[in-house]
């Protein structure tokens, strides 16, 4: 079984429910809403939220939705230039490369301590090794 939670309704909507409910006590049958209910409606969904007014004031969610104006997010600094791509060129390092190579192959074995300002190339190191002579 499930509780409904009952939230506390804040007074400007309690005052809007109560003149939706004056307005439906003194009209039978169906008939259109009065542009100042649909007004005011507008004006509690704005403070309260569409879903929660439309659950309070008994009106379609839809139709209230139609109603409500289409606002137009505020930019909040203008910029004065788009940037499409931005290219980071990194800055040579200044630290030096040390790294211990171990290669062992068909041909033999090879150790090979580097230090230096550039990364080896493994590649043709790779090949000296492996590949057959020719």
């Amino acid at each position: 079984m499930s509780k409904r939670v009952q939230f506390e309704v804040p007074a400007r909507m309690r005052a809007a429910q109560q003149q939706f409910e004056e307005w439906r006590s003194s009209h039978s049958g169906r008939r259109p809403i009065p542009e100042m209910l649909w007004n005011l409606a507008v004006e509690v969904a704005r403070e309260h939220g569409i879903f929660r007014t439309t659950q309070v004031l008994r009106l379609d969610y839809k139709r209230l939705k139609q109603r409500m104006p289409v606002e137009v997010p505020q930019e909040k600094a203008p910029a004065s230039v788009e940037t499409a791509f931005v290219e980071w060129i990194e800055p040579p390092s200044t630290s030096q490369c040390e790294c211990v190579i171990e290669l062992e192959g068909p041909r033999g074995r090879m150790r090979i301590e580097w230090k230096g300002s550039t990364t080896p190339d493994l590649t043709g190191l790779c090949r000296a090794l492996w590949e057959p002579c020719a």
